[in-house]
């Protein structure tokens, strides 16, 4: 018998535990990464951005329908988010339009 076995062996029995790598060595996960535009994505950017200029939830639906966000899929929500905010103001542009020349 090897005598670091039975060390180990013993500090099994007695229930102490090993560790298995150096807390120091910590590997940093495809998530851990913070989203580009300040943190929140471009997605969600181009939506708080559309409210001064509405082509930036233009520019995030076409985005949305290349399916940018299977890069990174924390951006699908803030890229949904623009592409709803883009056909609601599609609708309402339509509605003021009609409403004018008609």
């Amino acid at each position: 018998m090897i005598i670091g076995q039975a060390g180990d062996a013993e500090d099994r029995e007695k229930g102490k535990y090993t560790l298995i790598r150096d807390v120091e060595d910590l590997q940093t996960g495809f998530y851990d990464k913070p989203l580009p535009c300040f943190g929140c994505g471009v997605g969600w950017f181009s939506f708080l951005l559309g409210f001064l200029c509405p082509l930036m939830w233009y520019y995030a639906t076409i985005l949305y329908f290349g399916n940018y966000y299977r890069k990174d899929p924390r951006e699908r929500a803030g890229l949904a988010a623009s592409a709803i905010a883009a056909m609601v103001c599609s609708v309402v542009l339509l509605i003021i339009a009609a409403t004018l020349f008609l």
